[in-house]
């Protein structure tokens, strides 16, 4: 069963290890595999055994006062609720969704909010009425959302105004969708009014007692081909499973404030906005802010006292190019980043100006944190650290036997004898995808790598083409598919490009930053349009049949796609005169493939095997 912990108040003055305060949950010395002992009991509700067992040690007064939740915005007035709060107001929110809503354990509830305070009570009440929660981004389509309300048959959608009229434009082709409530203060015809029934219902509501191994949440995740799979988590795998996280790689008890700035449609807001804080009893911080702003960033760092802040690489990317030297951070104790790989220049430009090391994690939305860098370990820049103590993770080849180290191979967990409780359930209504992850005795990640002689590993890239940029994942074959909606595509290939912008004097050969790259071939009534023109058309174009950002910051135009085959080993810096971009389309879709993009400094790069590939022929001057 899952244990609250309290803890000492934190001495200012402890001593710092790798640039960073010593953990506070364990001893640098001792192996988390001994430490990390969870169990799973045959029942478990996060917000019953967890949120409210916080909520009794507040009353008791044997925990700190600290808000469980502290909000703020620069256009609302601030929310801080401690833990008895948010029961308080979870318990009703539960109560619209089971009475006037008349929601039922295991329906399915698709949750398209900003990081405003109701998507965290709307969290929680699912929890509590035992409805399926599928969260989704709000810069999702009307196709993203009609395809995400059709395939997971959900009866309910909960938005804001700023939605509401897309999802009126598609929910007559949802059958399915019963009940749509709206969180603002205005009224919507056909839609009920989440805030005006928050204020009409009872607090009073006893918990839906759920298996551990029930289903409670609904991740859609980005794939190689075909639409997004539903990922599927009980409530131990998070409710959990997410212990790994809180109080091992973040490093979080009772006292700390957590800002994590994840947007709300994806798994790392659970990871880290949710579960791996309250599990340990910490302060979530949410900033709502409406763009991303740097100034602001530095500036709520240096006013708020944030012990522990996580982002993604490409925000420390943007930070580190801003003047640091204007601005302290005197709460700031610990720096996490997950969702993509972090180049070395920006680690080391972060530590100078804050004198804190950025600590990686590593996982996916079907897991929990799969490997990362602890408290007190040597960083090695490049790598993202060592296994979490949650998995038993292996470098396999593709018979699925464990390679020596230093040797590529298939990033793996071990699922037999004793399959991970805190891994992903299923790919929803798809046996088929779900079973092509498990090959022999393993978990396959979709992910290259190596572990070296001291237990680290290095990412070399992703074994299919999905794109990893700025903490998003985007399947190729979805912005295809926009492409070629577009009357003056005729075909079109998708990839992954370094970015010119948000890191070119930070690249790599470690970790260089991703963007979308587009390929297209046009029809012949377009071969003579102005390609600058077209390339600002197609982009917009993808941006509204597809979320916004999918949208291909690259374009190139193409006189056609050359299919044939080749043998042995081909040098890719003889495809092309340009040493600087050797781009290379391997297994274009009709193929069961991708393009990739080659820079100079990797052109001794060989094919090694027969594959078919698509050879892209510029037009003049293009290359």
């Amino acid at each position: 069963m899952l244990r609250l912990r309290g803890h000492a108040p934190r001495s200012p003055r402890r001593a710092r290890a790798h640039g960073t305060l010593a953990p506070k949950n364990f001893d640098a010395r001792s192996s988390l595999k001994k430490l990390y002992k969870p169990q799973v009991p045959e029942y478990f509700n996060f917000a019953r055994n967890v949120l409210d067992a916080w909520t009794e040690r507040e009353k008791r007064g044997q925990k700190p006062q600290s808000a469980a939740l502290w909000w703020v915005s620069e256009s609302a007035p601030e929310v801080r609720w401690s833990f008895e709060e948010l029961a308080f107001n979870s318990r009703r929110a539960a109560n619209v969704l089971c009475g006037p809503c008349g929601l039922r354990r295991g329906d399915r509830v698709l949750l398209l909010l900003p990081r405003v305070p109701q998507w965290w009570l709307l969290n929680v009440a699912c929890m509590r009425t035992g409805t399926v929660l599928i969260p989704g981004t709000c810069q999702l389509t009307a196709r993203d959302i009609l395809h995400r309300l059709q395939s997971s048959r959900a009866k309910c959608v909960i938005t804001d105004e700023s939605l509401a009229p897309v999802l009126d434009s598609v929910a007559s082709h949802c059958s399915s969708l019963h009940t749509k409530l709206l969180v603002s203060h205005k009224k919507r015809e056909g839609w009920m009014n989440f805030n005006q029934l928050l204020r009409t219902v009872s607090s009073d509501h006893t918990c839906v007692e759920t298996r551990s191994d029930d289903p409670m949440t609904i991740f859609f995740t980005s794939g190689t081909t075909g639409s997004p799979k539903m990922t599927e988590h009980s409530h131990c795998s998070f409710g959990i499973g997410l212990t790994v996280n809180g109080r091992y790689w973040l490093d979080l008890t009772e006292r700390d404030v957590l800002w994590n700035t994840s947007d709300t449609g994806w798994a790392k807001s659970a990871w880290s906005s949710i579960f791996a804080p309250w599990i340990q009893g910490s302060c979530v911080f949410v900033h709502h802010m409406p763009r991303f702003d740097t100034t602001t960033v530095m500036q709520t760092l240096s006013r708020y006292p944030i012990s522990t802040f996580c982002t993604v690489p490409t925000v420390y990317r943007m930070l580190v190019q801003e003047d640091m030297s204007r601005y302290r951070f005197p709460n700031l104790e610990h720096c996490v980043s997950a969702g993509e790989p972090i180049n070395p220049e920006v680690m080391e430009r972060w530590k100078a100006s804050t004198g804190l090391d950025i600590y990686e994690g590593y996982g996916q939305t079907e897991t929990v944190l799969i490997a990362g860098t602890f408290k007190g370990m040597e960083i090695k820049p490049g790598s993202f650290g060592k296994p979490s103590p949650a998995y038993d993770v292996q470098i396999v080849d593709d018979a699925c036997k464990v390679v020596p180290q230093g040797t590529e191979g298939n990033l793996a967990i071990r699922v037999k004898p004793n399959r991970p409780f805190s891994l992903f359930t299923k790919y929803t209504d798809d046996p088929e995808r779900t079973a092509q992850c498990f090959r022999g005795d393993f978990y396959l990640t979709g992910d290259r790598g190596v572990m070296d002689q001291d237990g680290y590993l290095w990412f070399v890239g992703r074994a299919d083409d999905v794109i990893n940029s700025a903490g998003y994942r985007i399947g190729p074959f979805e912005v295809e598919n926009a492409l070629t909606e577009h009357e003056a595509v005729a075909e079109s290939a998708v990839v992954s490009s370094p970015d010119p912008v948000r890191g070119e004097k930070l690249l790599t050969l470690f970790h260089p930053p991703q963007i979308v790259k587009a390929f297209v071939v046009l029809n012949p009534a377009y071969k003579s349009t102005d390609y600058d023109e077209l390339t600002v058309e197609l982009q917009e174009h993808v941006k509204r049949v597809t979320a916004p950002y999918k949208y291909p910051r690259k374009v190139k135009v193409l006189l056609y796609l050359r299919n044939f085959f080749s043998g042995g080993e081909l040098p890719l810096d003889k495809l092309f005169s340009d040493s600087n971009e050797l781009e290379v389309c391997l297994k274009h879709k009709d193929v069961d493939a991708t393009v990739r993009d080659f820079t100079g400094t990797r052109g001794d790069a060989h094919l090694k095997n027969p594959q078919p590939f698509v050879l892209p022929v510029f037009p003049t001057g293009q290359l």
